[in-house]
């Protein structure tokens, strides 16, 4: 099941970072860009200004704004689109993907409405079994893998032989590919770690110290777990790089757009002023808040951070007051 020829769909920072990743690998990547002039600039200057500025990219990386071009061939197709427009994106596509072809998914989200998970988003549109969908989890900041700084990642599927073939694919001397076949845990801890770090940038709004942070850290991770535990994922995945690892790089990095995000709604500003001073650009865990609490709700899970993240966000309550309500709880034991 050996992977060579892989189309990314999707130019946003990760979606390159990751094809970046695959070229330096020894694989054929070609990109698919929705603006043709971001497409032009990846193949002709071998630069993607936009999402990974000062970057150069690899000779061997091509692109286009032809999703039918891009996806010619492929063996593997990478999807690289927010996880809110995934089954919109993927409907399109639906009609030219290679038959048996290995679908990847970056995105980390659950999708408002339906409360899926991004593989059973894939899954279901793609109309394709869920072993043929694999994702891609762990802490992986796109800027700092463009720069081919050391990382490990996880790749998450049911299939092993299909995750296999994936990290022979993405492995490098700067990438480390771990494999796993705990998808749910994989793509939870992917999702609610957006929400964590939402939280940690309010706290560094308000002007917070390393313990508030070491503290929602460890409590995110711990409702996390808890509705983990509810989806059937493994209690272990949890303590891994799609796990921890993802959540400490994005709780704790500038270039994190959540915990940045997060950051200038404790500072004072509202969701819109948040919004317009990121260029238009809405944080994942904005919009995965809302998803998540409704998911734990549906399984009786206690998730009072994301909770707080989503009344923050979306019924207009100030940081500082989730805070002051989420340290005066009712006192329990750590574990229950």
């Amino acid at each position: 099941m050996a992977v060579q020829r892989i189309a990314v769909l999707g130019a946003g920072s990760w979606g390159t970072a990751y094809a970046k990743v695959l070229v330096d690998a020894g694989r054929d990547v070609v990109v698919w860009a929705r603006r043709p002039e971001i497409a032009e600039t990846i193949t002709e200057q071998r630069l993607n200004p936009d999402y990974l500025p000062g970057i150069r990219l690899p000779e061997g990386l091509r692109a286009t704004a032809d999703a039918e071009l891009a996806l010619d061939g492929a063996q593997a197709v990478v999807l690289a689109v927010p996880s809110q427009t995934l089954r919109a994106n993927l409907a399109v596509w639906r009609g030219v993907l290679p038959e048996g072809v290995t679908l990847v998914s970056l995105a980390k989200g659950v999708e408002l409405g339906t409360l899926k998970r991004m593989s059973e988003v894939v899954a279901e549109v793609a109309q394709v079994p869920a072993d043929q969908v694999a994702v891609v989890s762990g802490p992986n900041l796109a800027k700092e893998i463009a720069a081919r700084q050391p990382t490990a990642t996880v790749i998450a599927c049911t299939d092993h032989e299909r995750a296999v073939a994936l990290q022979t694919a993405s492995a490098n001397e700067y990438f480390r590919p771990y494999t796993n076949t705990d998808v749910v845990g994989c793509e939870l801890g992917g999702a609610c770690k957006n929400v964590v770090a939402l939280a940690c940038g309010m706290a560094a709004g308000l002007g917070f110290g390393d313990n508030t942070m070491a503290s929602l850290i460890t409590r995110g991770l711990a409702e996390t777990a808890r509705l983990g535990a509810a989806l059937g994922a493994d209690p272990l995945t949890f303590a891994g790089l799609a796990g921890l690892g993802d959540l400490v790089a994005t709780c704790a990095s500038p270039l994190s757009r959540n915990r940045s995000f997060g950051e200038r709604l404790g500072r004072g500003e509202t969701l819109a002023q948040a919004q317009e001073a990121t260029h238009g650009q809405v944080a994942e865990g904005v919009k995965s808040c809302s998803s998540i609490r409704e998911l734990a709700q549906r399984y009786g899970v206690d998730m009072p951070i994301t909770d707080g993240v989503h009344r923050v966000c979306h019924d207009g309550l100030d940081p500082r007051k989730m805070a002051a309500e989420l340290l005066g709880r009712a006192q329990k034991a750590e574990r229950s």
